[in-house]
């Protein structure tokens, strides 16, 4: 077993689908079908499941929506799955609101990603997430860095700041780089759980110290994934690295355009209703549609 991989916690397991939201034919939540979804993910390997994050288009939900969402997953996947909840918001008073709201509605965790459009510096982002914390201080955090998507970066010495937080207890790296998780690694020790947030590089980021991954492929390949993290995990690197090797084509085309645009259209391709994205998202382009057609054929015969 990779020793780095002993050394860390495993707050909400090692494979966290970030889920989509099912809409129907008047782009209304299809919440029925979010309850089987929820399930399905449980079954392929899924460890805990992330509701109204980037992936589940939680800039075009309502507070309302996005509270019955939790309600109808928590219940789909009853008390042994975790269930995290998108809390994050460019506004404080509303990411703390989003929290305790959470909180009370009895989830697992929050994932709370950087405040987006109005680039804070990094005391700012300090004291934005000070603030969640305090909010709701038995609340489990993860948070969650996308700089391609908010503008800007939380830095990792910021994190180390944040660490006398008792509830901050895992960080969602999806800067592209392995870099990160080192860094994080070096300022905030192993008592923080680094989850990569991009399929593609969970086995380069496994083998520098990350725990696990927020995955929008396991919504297709979660076996798979997690035969991969448990292989890499055994000491099997031969086996992990030849998981990783044959699901990059997946990897690539799910974010060959927005997510969660692709993963959408391939759910549909596999029998999933989970309907287009709204707007001002779009259904995937025929011509990329056929190319992830081809690419899940490929794999359902290996």
């Amino acid at each position: 077993m990779s020793s780095l991989a002993a050394l860390s916690p495993t707050p909400f397991g090692r494979l966290l689908t970030a889920m989509v939201t099912p809409f129907d034919d008047q782009g209304k939540v299809d919440f029925s079908i979010a309850g089987r979804l929820a399930r399905y993910l449980v079954e392929e390997g899924s460890d805990a499941i992330v509701v109204c994050g980037t992936t589940g288009e939680s800039p075009t939900l309502t507070w309302k929506e996005q509270h019955q969402l939790i309600e109808t997953v928590k219940q789909a996947v009853g008390s042994n799955v975790k269930v995290l909840a998108g809390t994050g918001s460019n506004s404080t008073s509303e990411a703390v609101e989003a929290t305790k709201e959470a909180a009370a509605a009895g989830v697992d965790g929050a994932l709370v990603v950087v405040p987006y459009y109005n680039k804070p510096p990094q005391e700012g982002l300090e004291k934005h997430f000070r603030a969640i914390a305090k909010a709701a201080p038995e609340l489990p955090l993860m948070l969650y860095n996308i700089p391609g998507r908010t503008g800007c970066s939380l830095q990792p010495r910021t994190v180390s700041r944040l660490m006398g937080c008792s509830n901050l207890v895992s960080f969602k790296a999806a800067s592209g780089t392995t870099e990160e998780v080192t860094q994080l690694r070096i300022l905030c020790g192993s008592s923080l759980a680094i989850y990569s947030g991009d399929d593609a590089l969970l086995l380069p980021m496994m083998s520098v110290g990350a725990v696990g991954v927020v995955s929008v492929a396991s919504h297709l390949v979660g076996r798979r994934i997690k035969a991969m993290i448990e292989a890499y995990l055994s000491g099997n690197c031969a086996l992990a690295l030849g998981y990783h090797e044959k699901l990059q084509p997946l990897f690539k085309a799910l974010f060959a355009t927005t997510n969660p645009i692709p993963v959408k259209a391939a759910l549909e391709l596999s029998g999933w209703p989970v309907g287009p994205p709204r707007s001002p998202l779009i259904p995937l382009n025929n011509e990329m549609k056929s190319e992830l057609s081809q690419i899940l054929a490929a794999l359902r015969q290996t």
